[in-house]
């Protein structure tokens, strides 16, 4: 070997690569000694600010409100967002202010109505921000077409998933549907969470809900998540119940065209 040439390489392509390339999960970051590349290390620390900002950004209900035909702005008996994040009941229950308000408007309506769509800032306002309004479209739409009456939109500050319960019970609704910010992750700080029920009421625990989530442009699609909410739905209307009675049995259809499959074990 002359001075002129480098030695033979020795290094091996990286197996993990290509599936790195395939998922937003932090693999193959590689090291620098015994330490992550500086690179990696910096791109954690950005995910994690960014949580941690969804978590804590301020809930903009006048935003959302006029992009809203009707909605009420109410908040949570938790007063404030330190106080939200330390007191999750509280965050499950209308102060009182919001209680009178929504007694004065079933007031008006003594009928009730068949379903309420509830917003609530939870975990990541940035979420709601970037993700209610297409699915409120979306909802009023399917609504509409089966000829269920709306409440107006409820928009609940320092909201979380239980409130609807309250919400609904007030104003005699049949159905909720609560549109929630999720817990951020390092890499979905903005993942939005359907939750419904069946015959709302205060005292509910999870096991009456049914839970469609990661709605959120790299996770599950506006049209998916809406597909399988009215089947849910749909199914809860007539069979009069929800939650872990009512399984999530809907046909989605598959990308190449006419033909549907089943969600399940992919491995049978």
């Amino acid at each position: 070997m002359n001075d002129n040439e480098q030695p033979p390489s020795t290094s091996q392509p990286d197996p993990w690569r290509q599936l790195r390339d395939l998922t937003p999960a932090r693999i193959a970051l590689g090291r620098a000694g015994t330490s992550l590349p500086s690179a990696a290390q910096l791109d954690f620390q950005y995910a994690h600010a960014q949580a941690r900002d969804a978590v804590h950004l301020a809930f903009d209900s006048a935003g959302l409100a006029a992009q809203c035909e009707q909605s009420l702005k109410l908040h949570s008996a938790a007063a404030d967002r330190h106080t939200y994040l330390q007191r999750p009941d509280l965050g499950r229950r209308l102060d009182a202010a919001s209680v009178e308000q929504l007694r004065d408007y079933a007031g008006h309506h003594a009928a009730g109505f068949d379903l309420v769509v509830v917003v609530a800032d939870g975990l990541s306002a940035l979420a709601v921000h970037r993700h209610a309004p297409p699915m409120l479209q979306r909802i009023e739409a399917l609504a509409t077409a089966e000829g269920w009456s709306l409440a107006p939109v409820c928009l609940v500050e320092q909201g979380r998933v239980a409130v609807a319960d309250e919400v609904a019970q007030l104003l005699g609704a049949r159905m909720a549907l609560m549109l929630i910010g999720e817990r951020p992750g390092l890499s979905s700080p903005d993942s939005l969470g359907l939750y419904f029920t069946y015959a709302p009421r205060v005292g509910l625990n999870d096991a009456a809900r049914n839970c469609i989530s990661n709605v959120r442009l790299e996770g599950l699609s506006y049209a998916t998540a809406a597909h399988k909410l009215l089947y849910l739905m749909r199914e809860a209307w007539r069979r009069q119940l929800s939650g872990v009675s009512l399984k999530d049995e809907a046909q989605v259809p598959v990308l190449d065209g006419d033909s549907s499959v089943r969600p399940g074990n992919f491995l049978v």
